[in-house]
């Protein structure tokens, strides 16, 4: 029975077709590679799991083609490596994405569909990355602290002022410095245009008394999408 299952095996194995079909995955992978480091911040760990994960993912495909119940295993496995692993952002997963879908259509034996594919995702991203789209050009969020003397009313003091450059403000916090001589209000405002930022500053000087104004990005705690 052994020997009849390393003959079928050998008949099904074609060598040379095993070693165009890695190849190719390894010139797609470096594709995927080249696309994902062009105009983003990477390591150099992540730019070899995006070369080299194309040909392990053929190796797997290729050994449980016909098996379903094989292939159901390996999804398993690759569910527990999956939450097992750090949360990337949204341009490092779709770059892993891209290298599995590389790894399955060649190990399918679709190799022209995997060239065709991935041609046009690396021109589509490259394009949309070079021509930053979806990119916020115009609204920012910005954090402002601005201080006032302790004895001036804070309430609703700069909020015409605000809601005329910005489509919503919102009031964070407010505290004492300087020995409580002075207090420190922090505002949460999106601009209408980050051009006018300079300007509403010098508007928020000639009501605070020319005293400090702070405007600084907006820390997110939110996980990237």
């Amino acid at each position: 029975m052994l020997e009849n299952v390393v003959k079928d095996a050998t008949m099904n194995l074609d060598v040379w077709q095993i070693i165009m079909y890695s190849g190719a995955s390894v010139v797609l992978g470096l594709l995927v590679a080249c696309v994902h480091m062009y105009r983003n911040t990477y390591s150099q760990s992540f730019i070899v799991t995006l070369t080299i994960l194309p040909i392990l993912v053929q190796s797997v495909i290729m050994l449980v083609n016909g098996n379903v119940g094989t292939g159901i295993a390996v999804l398993g496995a690759f569910s527990l490596i999956r939450f097992r692993s750090v949360a990337g952002g949204a341009r490092e997963i779709s770059s892993i994405f891209w290298s599995m879908g590389i790894g399955l259509a060649t190990g399918m034996g679709y190799l022209v569909y995997a060239l065709i594919f991935s041609v046009f995702v690396a021109i589509v991203l490259l394009a949309l990355t070079k021509y930053r789209f979806g990119a916020k050009t115009q609204v920012a969020e910005r954090s402002l602290r601005i201080s006032i003397p302790e004895d001036i009313d804070y309430a609703n003091l700069f909020d015409e002022l605000l809601q005329e450059y910005g489509h919503e403000v919102l009031l964070e916090q407010v505290k004492t410095t300087n020995m409580g001589s002075l207090m420190e209000l922090r505002y949460y405002i999106k601009l209408k245009n980050i051009a006018e930022e300079k300007e509403l500053i010098d508007a928020i000087r000639t009501i605070n008394g020319n005293l400090p104004v702070i405007s600084g990005r907006v820390l997110s705690t939110r996980a990237e999408l």
